[in-house]
């Protein structure tokens, strides 16, 4: 069997959302963004309403997002930018958005998520970055599944991250139980999740006409990074200039990171494509080891493994409720 193209774009990574969008047309379509408060979640939401979305943003500080959306319909000039709230670390809140939630949607973009936090638990006892990043988005996909069903060829974008690198599915220990607490394995296990949901939802829902793919946002500076020491945040500054002079990446703006997201939501080059990893605007090559923040790790994309991990949230959901 011929292994499928590989997706490119004219897009790189200085490219902007609103780029992206630049001729798409979404008018008919609704987008729910998480996250969408802060960082790139903001310039995604604000690319797709540009295109013509009704944009809904699901975010933890409501006043946020009440600014946020003022903000989206002032520039975008559409006044139909909605807020809900949503704590993807509390089950009963997902379950509050999912059962509120009707008509189709045809875009979901999974882009809230946390990082490198100290060792904390969910409502529901998982350990915080897991039970945030992947078990609430999880969450949120299967409980609108049919609202995805029911639009044309929905899209789902799940934001994973080059810290997929840090640790594949650690299926004996997820909750960091039997093994000292590591933030980076955490953060790293989560961003896998992130992947091979992408990667499990296509399989599994190609049929009702979803498709789900993952990216790399790239490097960029956003409260993301809120739990990092003063140490590790200046030290992280001057391995990123450093990079950037070597010519190995550069930063992007929140505008240029929400790129890639947009690229996936909207863009007819990757209408129909699934279960895939994207980066600037394009499907990252599959590597043994990440040159800098590029490629993708082989057990990101492993098709056991987003299997499994699909059947051991369904389990942890269903002893959660």
């Amino acid at each position: 069997m011929t292994a499928p193209a590989q997706i490119t774009s004219p897009f790189d990574d200085s490219t902007t959302a609103l780029e992206v969008v630049e001729g798409i047309d979404l008018s008919g379509k609704r987008a729910l963004v998480t996250g969408a408060a802060s960082g790139i979640g903001v310039e995604t939401a604000r690319a797709l309403a540009h295109a013509g979305a009704q944009v809904t943003l699901a975010v933890r500080d409501t006043a946020a997002g009440d600014s946020t959306a003022a903000d989206i319909a002032r520039t975008s000039g559409r006044d139909d930018v909605q807020v809900v709230s949503l704590d993807l670390a509390d089950l009963s809140s997902v379950d509050a958005l999912t059962s509120a939630w009707t008509g189709p949607l045809d875009i979901l973009v999974n882009n809230a998520g946390v990082m490198d936090t100290p060792f904390g638990t969910t409502a529901q006892g998982w350990e915080t970055q897991i039970g945030v990043n992947h078990l609430g988005h999880f969450a949120l996909a299967t409980g609108l599944h049919a609202a995805l069903a029911a639009a044309d060829r929905a899209r789902i974008v799940a934001v994973s991250s080059s810290g997929h690198a840090a640790s594949p599915i650690v299926f004996d220990d997820l909750f960091f139980e039997r093994r000292d607490y590591d933030p980076g394995l955490a953060y790293g296990q989560s961003k896998t999740a992130n992947s091979l949901f992408a990667v499990e939802a296509t399989r599994r829902w190609a049929d009702d006409g979803i498709t789900a793919n993952a990216l790399m946002p790239g490097g960029i500076w956003t409260p993301l990074q809120r739990h990092w020491s003063a140490e590790k945040r200046a030290a992280a500054e001057a391995q990123s200039q450093q990079a950037e002079q070597a010519g190995l990446f550069r930063m992007k703006t929140p505008e240029q990171g929400a790129a890639t997201s947009v690229f996936l939501a909207a863009s007819p080059l990757v209408e129909g494509v699934g279960g895939r990893y994207f980066e600037d605007c394009r499907e990252a090559d599959v590597v043994d080891q990440l040159d800098g923040i590029h490629g993708v790790m082989p057990h990101a994309l492993d098709p056991a493994d987003a299997r499994r991990l699909w059947d051991v949230s369904e389990e942890l959901l269903a002893a959660a409720r």
